[in-house]
């Protein structure tokens, strides 16, 4: 499709043309198929408004690349898809890294610029228009988004990891043992261990264990409860002097792939930045460490790769020290879009956003600076998300938790309006498992609140917001894969409701797509977005944000195709299908509309449901109903009755109803080598049709469509 305007209003003017021509639309057929709405007046699922809840998540951009897709004429491309509000999404923790949210600042340690960084709250008139990160020194962990690597086993004996002091007594308040911190080693395979090795830096673990995991799996996602840690007969630290220490584990040796070394009193030492700040002086620190099996001779043998790249041991931490240095700044990672340039550039439209802070490495002040700069500015804000993904980060709830409260305290000291939630987890079919606590309860949701409930301060927690990823590990999937979409939408949060969410929280679905394979090629990932916008708000969030909304030049994917000079080249079925749902369905109004839940009887043999519908009440007074046909090879016809069962009334469409469809017959793909281009690629078929009780609506094979109109008794 051209992104010219004209050739876009030709091209509807003649399908509308060829549609009115034809009657092919109502169908008279013998074998009729039900779509019944469970119009019932008090029935209604949840009300909601498409401007506040309709939206679009941004994340950080390649580095020099907002100043083309946040501004015309690109920009105006990408608006013209339909989302409303936005939210501002926080890359910098998936990295391991510092944000500056804020250029200018202080530094704990202002004379060698280093230390602890905090943002400044004051306005001024330079526009915050970049903000970049920095990559944490004594980072843990192996794995995660970048190319970052652990400390722990990077060689270097001057390196070190150590853990967040916030998450120590002289922060939380609590006895550093209901706060353990760990570090774990994952040798790749079982290997025979009777030994290990800890280089402790400052401050070291006087108490500690060294425990083996039991389970096949790896002790994180599906295996968290498919094992035990289970200290070594000789592992548990009671007396912890620090140094390099090698410790017999066991007589024997045992076969291990997994070892956690598992810390709850520090020797409250200062690391090797001094005791001018009592930051540097809790905590655990470890400079390198070493697995493997003392031989009868008493030669230890390491089984450990030490490199400093990704081609190291992995090891995984429970936290890590936001300390850092201006000389650790990093630009070309990525851009976190700076918040005057977001904010004054028109991507919000001026509505109420979501903004987050960073919290698993940051520091509350920089938090709560932030937050007040963004009210100074009087920019809408409508929640701020805490943290990232801490569940993907294998962060502790109570961990989590003790870093909510001592954030949302200093947030709330300076903007005591704000609403914060939380957490976001990252996208999952199930509950969020960790290792069990003494009570055995191994919910994270469920312990978080359970921690907040303990400390008194649920009035902290305003808004549950978790990501929605089904197929992001799958570098491709099938048409059958669209089917269970509603499935995992309705599980996911029963599931939540049943681990602890409390009924007057409101749940948000911060950002999702479908995942891997959502190319240009097909209208899968469309059929797939309608069927899940309508199943999320069917089941009563307060909002969901679509993910990967900003374009990347160049390539042949994502939601607005462009050329490496940022011309538009083509028009994606997500972004068709957006508009389907923010332009047809719905009215892009600030209003309230009423959503139904639906029935469908239209299935194939095997019972696979192929039509899924939802149904709003629009504040125009028009019902509409989208229908997603996810049969990939088949038209079908189905009538429509709104159904009250308070009354006992049936209803149906009446008079002219609106018809307009997206699917495979308005986008096809031609393949040219490696790249290719679709012909037609949209726009939406319309027409209009006349209602009625005997009415047969045919839904075309692999589409989309919006029948809209008034309803009433015939």
């Amino acid at each position: 499709m051209a992104s010219d305007i004209g050739g876009r209003v030709l091209g509807v003017c003649l399908k509308i043309g060829l549609f009115l021509w034809t009657a092919s639309w109502i169908v008279t057929t013998a074998v009729a198929q039900t779509i019944v709405v469970d119009a019932a007046p008090s029935h209604v699922a949840n009300t909601f408004s498409p401007v506040r809840s309709l939206g679009a998540a941004i994340d950080r951009l390649k580095t020099g690349t907002p100043d083309h897709l946040l501004t015309d004429p690109v920009l105006k491309e990408i608006l013209g898809a339909g989302w409303q509000t936005v939210t501002y999404r926080q890359n910098t923790e998936l990295m391991v890294e510092a944000w500056h949210w804020n250029p200018l600042g202080a530094w704990s340690d202002a004379e060698k610029q280093q230390g602890y960084f905090v943002g400044s709250a004051d306005t001024t008139a330079e526009m915050i228009r970049h903000s970049w990160a920095a990559p944490l020194p004594h980072r843990g962990f192996s794995r995660g988004d970048g190319n970052g690597w652990s400390r722990l086993t990077d060689g270097d004996p001057k390196s070190y990891w150590k853990s967040n002091p916030y998450l120590t007594k002289a922060f939380t308040g609590e006895d550093d043992s209901l706060h353990p911190q760990w570090v774990m080693i994952d040798l790749g395979s079982k290997i025979p261990v009777n030994a290990i090795r800890i280089a402790w830096a400052e401050p070291y673990a006087r108490h500690y264990s060294v425990q083996l995991w039991t389970g096949e799996l790896e002790p994180f996602y599906d295996g968290t409860t498919k094992g035990t840690w289970q200290t070594f007969p000789l592992g548990a630290i009671t007396e912890g002097k620090g140094g390099s220490v090698t410790l017999k584990l066991v007589s024997w040796t045992i076969p291990v792939r997994y070892l956690r070394i598992w810390m709850t009193e520090s020797s409250n030492t200062c690391d090797t930045h001094g005791s001018a700040d009592k930051r540097n002086c809790v905590g655990y620190a470890i400079n390198e460490l070493y697995a493997g099996a003392l031989s009868a001779d008493g030669q230890f043998n390491d089984y450990v790769t030490h490199f400093p790249s990704r081609d190291q041991t992995v090891t995984w931490p429970s936290s890590v020290d936001p300390w850092h240095a201006a000389s650790d700044m990093d630009e070309s990672r990525g851009d976190q879009v700076g918040f005057d340039f977001f904010f004054t550039s028109g991507v919000t439209r001026g509505l109420p956003t979501m903004v987050p802070i960073a919290m698993l490495y940051s520091t509350p002040e920089d938090a709560a600076n932030e937050i007040a700069y963004l009210y100074k500015r009087h920019y809408p804000i409508s929640w701020i998300e805490m943290g990232e993904e801490a569940d993907g980060q294998h962060m502790l709830p109570e961990d989590y938790g003790a870093l909510y409260l001592q954030f949302a305290t200093a947030i709330h000291r300076l903007v005591p309006e704000a609403k914060l939630g939380g957490p976001p987890f990252e996208g999952t079919f199930d509950d969020v498992e960790v290792w069990p606590d003494a009570t055995g309860k191994v919910s994270w949701l469920g312990r978080f609140v359970d921690y907040l409930k303990a400390h008194g301060r649920m009035n902290d927690f305003t808004f549950f917001s978790f990501e929605h990823y089904p197929y992001q590990d799958k570098p491709n999937y099938s048409w059958a894969d669209l089917y269970p979409e509603p499935g995992y939408v309705s599980h996911i949060v029963q599931v939540w409701k049943d681990n602890g969410l409390p009924p007057n929280i409101p749940f948000v679905m911060t950002e999702g797509n479908i995942g891997g394979g959502a190319g240009p090629s097909t209208v899968k990932s469309a059929l797939w977005l309608a069927d899940y916008v309508g199943s999320m708000m069917t089941a009563g969030a307060a909002a969901t944000y679509f993910f990967h909304y900003m374009p990347s030049p160049g390539r042949l994917n994502g939601f607005l195709l462009l050329d490496e000079k940022y011309n538009v080249t083509g028009y994606p079925p997500q972004y068709l299908a957006t508009q389907m749902i923010t332009e047809e369905w719905v009215q892009p109004v600030d209003a309230p509309h009423k959503l139904f839940k639906v029935s469908s009887d239209v299935t194939d043999a095997a019972g696979t449901l192929l039509v899924t519908a939802y149904a709003v009440e629009r504040p125009d007074g028009q019902w509409s109903v989208m229908l997603v046909n996810r049969d990939q090879y088949n038209d079908h016809a189905v009538k429509v009755v709104f159904k009250d069962a308070g009354t006992g009334r049936d209803r149906h469409f009446s008079g002219q109803v609106d018809r307009i469809t997206f699917g495979s017959a308005e986008y096809k793909w031609h393949s040219e080598g490696e790249r290719g281009h679709a012909d037609p690629d949209g726009p939406p078929s319309k027409s209009e049709v006349s209602g009625g009780v005997e009415t047969l609506y045919k839904l075309p094979m692999a589409s989309i469509t919006v029948l809209r109109g008034s309803i009433g008794e015939q």
